[in-house]
């Protein structure tokens, strides 16, 4: 993979980690009327889109024809019963992964992700200790999630000559089951009262959407890059979403620990994708 393309896939995951991050904080504090939109469910209309959206890249693929359409995942998917079973390991952990990133978000009081509101006004006071320690829990154990399921993601991306968009496809199918799981178990009063889809409104859809996206970038980032640069893009993005925060919101001042942490994220991705042209052997007189 040429350094221009690595580039180019590490700006559009920048571009969307960071527009996920923010948006998805805004839609979890905006206070509107009724009740607010489930996580749970979100994480499964998102997996089901991206499902989709593989299906119809595998179309077109396949030259817009349904019979190869219907061939081909009946030969990858029906007929390989085992290599589809191998989705089921990180699938389960980043539908664990994306719940835990909502209730990060809504519970941790981090100024890189918070945005002001003009209805209310926020005081870290106002959040317990309670509140703060269950956000900061959800993103450790994300992080920690997040690196074993992208290497075994990328080991099975690699060790197969399937398509990527087959492999995402196996990935949504398991996802979405872990996802009703989790939506029987911890939100099946509210949806028997309100229904699915209670408190979905536009900026819900976008959030949807970008986790989708997210999804299908990541993927094919891993099949042809790898799973380090998915860290960098992740580290990148939280850089950006700080100066967001400082510079249009104005609700954060970085301190002295925040620029030597980007100035060393900043330098380990240009070594990343670095390629020094090599060196001739002198010639000899």
């Amino acid at each position: 993979m040429s350094a221009n393309l690595k580039y180019l896939s590490l700006g559009i995951l920048v571009f969307q980690t960071t527009s996920l991050v923010l948006t998805m904080r805004y839609s979890r504090t905006l206070k509107e009327e009724g009740p607010r939109y489930l996580s749970s469910t979100a994480v499964v209309v998102a997996e089901l889109l991206k499902i989709m959206a593989c299906v119809l890249l595998v179309y077109k693929d396949s030259k817009c024809s349904l019979r190869a359409l219907n061939r081909i995942l009946h030969d990858e998917i029906l007929n390989k019963p085992m290599e589809t079973l191998k989705l089921a390991i990180p699938s389960g952990i980043y539908t664990l992964q994306n719940n835990l990133l909502y209730v990060a978000l809504s519970n941790l009081d981090a100024a890189t992700y918070q945005w002001p509101s003009d209805s209310q006004e926020l005081d870290s006071k106002e959040l317990s200790a309670g509140s703060q320690l269950v956000g900061l829990m959800a993103v450790l154990t994300a992080c920690f999630s997040s690196g074993f399921a992208g290497v075994y993601f990328e080991k099975i991306l690699k060790e197969t000559k399937q398509s990527v968009w087959i492999r995402n496809i196996q990935l949504g199918f398991f996802g979405s089951i872990f996802g009703l799981m989790g939506v029987y178990i911890y939100d099946g009063e509210l949806v028997s009262k309100n229904g699915f889809f209670q408190g979905y409104n536009q900026l819900t859809w976008i959030v949807v959407i970008l986790q989708a996206l997210g999804g299908l970038v990541i993927a094919a980032v891993i099949k042809y890059a790898d799973n380090i640069l998915k860290g960098f893009a992740t580290s990148l993005s939280i850089i950006l979403s700080t100066l967001i925060s400082y510079f249009w919101l104005q609700d954060f001042v970085p301190t002295s620990v925040f620029f030597l942490g980007a100035i060393l994220v900043i330098t380990a991705t240009f070594l990343y994708g670095y390629d020094p042209k090599p060196t001739g052997n002198p010639t000899k007189a």
